[in-house]
């Protein structure tokens, strides 16, 4: 299985197949409008503006389960992103990451990639997986860790 297999819905309300992405390399996070580490998105689109000609790909799930610190829709959200931050890569609609209505891609990247945590829970906004170009789940960063931190192990598989 890889994250190939999977499908979520974009803004617009239509269900879109993660295999649009296969031979990409991947960043996947849950995402917030109004968290401390919001500045993220700005991170992020650096990455993907760097590295977006390499075949570098981010999607953005957004995600109202910490602090209630997304509030909006998803189109909301998205708009958000794109106004403050410059955000050209997708962002998905709103999801949950954790507990019984978790969507089933971010049940198969903890899975991948428990994390330090007991439970593998993603513990606050801005968890950023990295996926590699077969799809194959190689790296979890917590939310802390800036987005520049992951640059070598985007270069190793670019």
């Amino acid at each position: 299985m890889t994250v190939y297999q999977f499908s979520a819905e974009n803004t617009a309300g239509k269900e879109v197949s993660l295999d649009q992405f296969e031979g990409k390399v991947l960043v996947i996070a849950n995402t917030a409008s109004k968290c401390g580490l919001t500045p993220q998105y700005g991170d992020l689109q650096k990455l993907y503006e760097q590295y977006h000609d390499q075949g570098l790909e981010i999607i953005g799930f957004p995600c109202n389960q910490f602090g209630a610190q997304e509030p909006g829709s998803s189109e909301e959200a998205e708009s958000f992103c794109q106004i403050n931050y410059g955000v050209s890569f997708p962002v998905f609609a709103k999801i949950e990451v954790n507990g019984a209505e978790e969507h089933p891609l971010f049940t198969y990247l903890k899975e991948q990639q428990p994390g330090n945590t007991e439970d593998s829970a993603i513990q606050w906004n801005f968890t950023k997986f990295l996926v590699n170009r077969s799809g194959e789940v190689v790296g979890r960063f917590e939310p802390k860790e800036t987005p520049e931190v992951m640059t070598s192990a985007i270069e190793e598989l670019l």
